[in-house]
């Protein structure tokens, strides 16, 4: 209710109607820890250890360490519950889902003036989009009929040109004039565009959202050793996006007055995206005595080439006024399902990591165990958009949302911590990872705690890890925003258990 976020995004669309907005750059960016179970374990703390393939994803250098042929596969399975809280209602959901952890082959070699080189193929989920949230509570502050009353104000389109194909409007602000969930009336004497649940002392208000999907990175890694000492690496990752969120958002009357030209309104939208990127890893580790390892890796951004799509249906039940109205999105747009196509910049990223290892000798296995830590930065308001169209229509929408990511994101610290310890065959491992809040307005409560533990075995070239992470989520999620009064969202805490299994073998 306090954050003041200035958004322009509606008023400067360009088209029918773009679907993208600040939080979904984020939730390209703001991202949990991923990879096999052993990597798991300990945080995701291993930026610096090496010798596993989860490096292909965070140092590419750690591949130096490895001399043999490995195979892995990592599935995992996660529990998750969103506990939501909207102006005083609370609500919670369940959903399950299925992981891929870092899975692929690592070759490694010695070449002929004994150093050695190694390359990877690799495959991992790096978000998983799997989600359910319901929230509810009444509201006498606003309405979410204002946001298209103000788009449509300061557009300086009549109502009656509102509906033309080629307004410069959005589809939903199209659709909420259809439906008379807004109209031209006279107020204090002047003629304004209102909604009508603004008369409403008070409204019940529900939001419902089902999200699906993810993204899966194709990594090829490649990292060569120099004389046990220094470790350099690179890794092309190729991320595959598939994501989709349909969304009913409810207003309704809760007075019993059924003469008052308002009963109800739900928009019920399907917005779904699909692309492909790419992206550089880069990063080297320094072995100064045998037992420590630094380690220094740079992520450049990912740049996405993506398409969206958008469908909605507003229903809208005006009693006396306009009484039942619906309309889809595609009958405002030409009959046709609105698609986008456009490209996302995600933030730079830098890992700075060391590790200390126990009783380490050049016979691995005569090790005793380790810890570990990583510092990771990444400037979440270095996102940005920008149209894939070659006459760069749609340029004034894209510079609005990056001049927006750009006031309400930050950069942040993510801090992993873990270790292990060995038992000959068996090992034991622990490890904390915190991810800081992205958002620049302190009202808005966001980061992620992760508490892992697990038990490997390895022996005469097999090995299996188990782990089990269990996760604390702090995020907002906001059901509309208004330009001009405070904003109000409903804050949402998950908990997240993840089981992750990681199978290999040594070639």
């Amino acid at each position: 209710m306090k954050s003041k976020i200035v958004v322009l995004i509606l008023m400067l669309a360009a088209k029918n109607a773009l679907a993208q907005a600040p939080e979904d750059a984020l939730r390209f960016s703001w991202l949990s820890p991923n990879g096999t179970a052993r990597n798991q374990a300990v945080g995701g703390a291993m930026g610096s250890l090496g010798g596993d393939i989860s490096a292909t994803f965070m140092n590419p250098a750690g591949l130096g360490l490895y001399k043999t042929t490995e195979f892995v596969v990592s599935p995992g399975y996660s529990f998750l519950t969103n506990k939501s809280n909207y102006r005083g209602t609370s609500a919670s959901e369940k959903t399950n889902y299925f992981n891929l952890g870092t899975s692929g082959l690592v070759h490694g070699y010695t070449t002929r003036d004994n150093k050695s080189a190694a390359f990877s193929i690799a495959a991992s989920t790096i978000a998983n989009f799997n989600s359910h949230v319901y929230y509810k509570g009444e509201n006498d502050f606003s309405s979410y009929s204002e946001q298209y009353a103000s788009e449509l104000s300061n557009s300086n389109i009549s109502i009656g040109d509102a509906l033309n194909y080629d307004a410069a409007l959005s589809l939903a602000t199209k659709m909420a004039v259809y439906t008379y969930l807004i109209d031209t009336m006279t107020v204090d004497g002047t003629v304004q565009v209102v909604g009508l649940p603004e008369f409403l002392q008070t409204r019940m208000q529900e939001n419902s959202i089902d999200t699906k999907g993810g993204i899966t990175e194709l990594a090829f890694g490649m990292a060569a050793n120099v004389n046990d000492k220094f470790y350099f690496g690179g890794t092309l990752g190729v991320p595959i996006v598939s994501y989709e969120r349909t969304s009913t958002f409810t207003e309704s009357d809760i007075s019993g007055d059924n003469n008052n030209d308002f009963g109800h309104s739900t928009l019920a939208e399907t917005y779904s995206s699909k692309g492909v990127g790419f992206n550089v890893k880069l990063g080297m580790i320094f072995k100064p005595v045998q037992s420590l390892r630094l380690g220094l890796a740079v992520h450049t951004p990912t740049f996405y080439s993506l398409e969206d799509k958008y469908h909605g249906e507003m229903t809208t039940e005006t009693e006396g006024y306009a009484q039942l109205q619906t309309v889809t999105s595609e009958k405002l747009n030409n009959n046709q399902l609105s698609k986008y196509d456009y490209e996302l910049m995600t933030p730079w990223k830098v890992l700075i990591s060391g590790s200390y290892i126990f009783g380490e000798l050049e016979d691995v296995t005569k090790q005793k165990g380790f810890i570990s830590a990583d510092v990771e930065y990444l400037n979440y308001k270095g996102s940005s958009y920008q149209t894939a169209n070659t006459d760069n229509s749609g340029d004034s929408y894209y510079d609005a949302i990056n001049q927006t990511i750009d006031q309400i994101y930050k950069g942040s610290f993510n801090f992993r911590v873990g270790g292990e310890l060995k038992f000959k065959t068996t090992m034991a491992r622990a490890g904390f990872a915190y991810y800081g809040n992205p958002n620049k307005d302190s009202d808005l409560e966001a980061s992620r705690m992760f508490v892992s533990g697990g038990v490997g075995y390895r022996n005469k070239g097999f090995f299996a890890d188990f782990t089990y992470v269990y996760g604390l989520q702090k995020d907002v999620n906001f059901p509309y925003r208004l330009t001009d009064k405070a904003n109000t969202f409903a804050t949402i805490k998950g908990n997240a258990s993840n089981i992750i299994l990681t199978l290999g073998v040594k070639i």
